[in-house]
Order: structure tokens, then C-alpha cells, then sequence
């Protein structure tokens, strides 16, 4: 049997007092430049959050540091691990929300031996037999399930029987793993997938797809992409009148940007989340008065995904990955930014799968992100096709 630790912030101050006094380094994986870089921005801000709050209570010499990467793209992935290992003594990893540089980073990290915790979603991550890499959030396939049936659910509530829908969904790993969960999901409701499009990461012209949806009488669509594709099909969708319930995979739905550039465009998008700030308001304040923006679900992740690492070294006391990753595997933390994530904690299974968070339903009122299902996390009533579903 799993032995599970529960941490509190008193027994980390007594932990500290035996702890080592050289820096506790973590590593950071992130695209900080190119077409994601405003994830991998927003990841770290959550994380430096974290990092103010775990600092404030450690005693002077026994501090954490953050060693930062820039990765872009997947074949830069390995090599930043190996530098960030033998180069800086990071003893973990986090990082690094786009999950095809998360497989590639965990190859690395799974061969030097070196804990890693992630928020990158697709099904491969923790399907791989891994004992090194833990994933914060569920992975794709069942975002993809969940995105489906709380959509049909409100749907239902609205008197609205979905017997068609339609999936766009971008050609990485995540992509390909969440739509394959809402695929599975609508064969087990007997509901039609009458389109079921792959696109490339980076797709410049969306209206071949937004004109097949127009003529393929969908109820309801069901995009999962990135920040720019996103954009780009909502946009074309609104532009050419094709008025149907949207509901989006995470990702590039759910940042402030996504307003930014839609406007009122992005009123009432549903999208699938695995966190929103609404659920931490204290922590979301001082998040916007710090960085000018609401706290997007991967710094919630990120940051909780620094505040276990850190609580596990402790528990371990120790600086050796091979320990930490033990105690990675054995803690359930529930305070800071883990209590922002559905579920109130971070905890991992055997396989390294969360074994407490589940996905979210948000809509976008204005330029806020609010929880509106299932009902146990929801701040405010859902609207569908403009009318709140009481």
C-alpha cells in the first residue's frame, strides 16, 4: 500500500531545521520564446508566486531557486534537461505545458533518474511506464470525455438534445489524445461525429473547415487547439454567422489573451479546464496585482507543481532526485496553489497520474473566466446560446 504524507506548514518549518543549506535547485522547461511563449510566461509567473510563498518560510541559506530553460520545441528538450542536471544540480524538473516537448523532456529526465511533474496532458506521458514523471492534471483523453459529456449535460438542461457534433483538433499529442476522448465519448452516447478534422499546428487558413461546418448541421463544435489556432477558427466561425455553442480544449481558450484578441467574440466560449483562478481568490489578487492579468490554469498548475516538488525535498530531507522522487510520489499536499485545483490537492497514483484533480467546465463573461460546472465548483451560473441555465 501507497503511504501517503500530509505536510503542513508547521511540520515543514521543523523539517527545514535539519535541511541542507546549499540552494534547493528546480528546474524549469518552458517555451519562453516562439508561437507558445506566452504560456511558458504565464507558467512562470505562477511559479515565482509559489516561489515568494515557499521562501517567506525557510530559514536564511536554505532557499529555492528556479533554473529556467527556453524550449520552444521538442528537439531542444533532451539537451536542456542534461544542462540543467549536470550543469546546474537542479534534483527536479517541472515543466512544460506543450506536452510533445514534455515527452521529450521525460525521456531525458527518465534516463538520468530525475524527478519531473508536469501539467502537459496527453495520455502518453504517464501511459509509458515511467517512474519519474507525475502529471498534476488528468491527461487529455479524459479532458476530452469530460468536455463532451458536461457539454451534452447543459445542453440537456437547456432543452437541447445533442445528436450531432463536430471536433477540429490540431496534429500534436494533445490534440490527437483529447479529441480521441471526445470521439470515444460521443460513440457511448450514440451521438454522430459528423466532422472529425486533424489540422496542423500553425494553420494559416481555417475557412475550408468553418465551411465544412456551416453544411454539416453540428449542434455543437468542439476545437481543441492552441492559442493562435484557437483564435483564428473562432474568429472565421463569428465572422461567417456560424452561431453554435463552442466549447474549447483548454490550452489557448482559457489565458487572458484569448479575449484580448477575440473581444466579443469570446462571450459565453465554454472551454474544459483543469483549474480557474475563481476558486483561490486571495492568490488570484495578488497574481493580478503583481502581473496585470488574471491567473491563467497553468500558473495554478505550475506553481503547484513547484510548491509539491519543494514539500517533497523536505519531507525527504534530502537532495537527491532518486529521494525526492519517492516522496514525490508518496505526498498529498493541499495548501497554496494546490487548493486552486479541482480535487484541493496534488497527489499521484501509481502510475504518476493525478489521483485527486478533475477537469472543469468555464465560460468567458467579459474579459473574466468563471466556473460555471460541474455544480460543486461553480461560481456562477452557466448561459447557453446566451440564455443561464438556472
Amino acid at each position: 500500500m501507497k503511504q501517503v504524507f500530509a505536510v503542513s506548514a508547521f511540520a515543514l518549518s521543523v523539517i527545514h531545521i535539519g535541511a541542507v543549506a546549499e540552494p534547493l535547485k528546480i528546474g524549469a522547461i518552458f517555451p519562453l520564446s516562439g508561437a507558445n511563449a506566452q504560456f511558458g510566461a504565464n507558467a512562470r509567473n505562477g511559479m515565482e508566486l509559489a516561489l515568494e510563498d515557499i521562501n517567506a518560510h525557510r530559514p536564511a541559506g536554505d532557499k529555492v531557486e528556479i533554473v529556467y530553460a527556453d524550449v520552444p520545441a521538442p528537439n531542444g528538450a533532451a539537451a536542456a534537461v542534461q544542462r540543467l542536471v549536470s550543469q546546474n544540480q537542479v534534483v527536479g524538473i517541472v515543466g512544460s505545458f506543450v506536452s510533445s516537448i514534455t515527452l521529450a523532456a521525460s525521456e531525458a529526465t527518465e534516463r538520468l533518474g530525475v524527478p519531473m511533474i508536469t501539467h502537459s496532458f496527453a495520455d502518453q506521458i504517464t501511459g509509458r511506464g515511467y517512474k519519474y514523471i507525475f502529471q498534476v492534471a488528468p491527461k487529455a483523453s479524459t479532458f476530452g470525455e469530460k468536455q463532451f459529456s458536461y457539454a451534452v449535460d447543459l445542453a440537456k438542461q437547456a432543452g437541447t438534445r445533442i445528436e450531432k457534433i463536430a471536433i477540429f483538433y490540431e496534429d500534436t499529442a494533445y490534440g490527437t489524445a483529447q479529441a480521441d476522448g471526445i470521439r470515444k465519448a460521443a460513440a457511448r452516447a450514440g451521438v454522430e461525429v459528423v466532422i472529425d478534422d486533424a489540422y496542423p499546428l500553425g494553420i494559416t487558413d481555417v475557412a475550408p473547415l468553418i465551411n465544412k461546418l456551416r453544411r454539416s448541421k453540428a449542434q455543437l463544435v468542439f476545437p481543441v487547439s492552441y492559442f493562435n489556432d484557437g483564435i483564428l477558427i473562432i474568429r472565421t466561425m463569428k465572422q461567417q454567422k456560424v452561431d453554435l455553442p463552442i466549447v474549447g480544449g483548454a490550452a489557448g481558450y482559457i489565458i487572458p489573451d484569448f479575449q484580448k484578441a477575440l473581444g466579443p467574440y469570446a462571450e459565453d466560449v465554454f472551454s474544459i479546464a483543469p483549474a480557474n483562478y475563481d476558486n483561490v481568490p486571495e492568490l488570484a489578487a495578488r497574481y493580478k496585482s503583481k502581473y496585470g492579468a488574471f491567473m491563467a490554469h497553468e500558473s495554478i498548475m505550475y506553481g503547484a507543481a513547484l510548491q509539491h516538488m519543494v514539500a517533497a525535498a523536505d519531507k525527504a530531507r534530502s537532495h537527491d532526485p532518486a529521494k525526492i522522487r519517492d516522496a514525490i510520489a508518496g505526498l498529498k499536499y493541499c495548501e497554496g496553489l494546490a487548493t486552486g485545483i479541482p480535487g484541493g490537492c496534488t497527489a499521484f497514483d501509481a502510475n504518476g497520474l493525478t489521483s485527486t484533480a478533475y477537469p472543469i467546465f468555464v465560460q468567458w463573461r467579459g474579459s473574466d473566466l468563471v466556473s460555471v460546472f460541474p455544480k460543486a465548483t461553480a461560481k456562477q451560473a452557466p448561459r447557453w446560446q446566451g440564455k443561464e441555465i438556472k
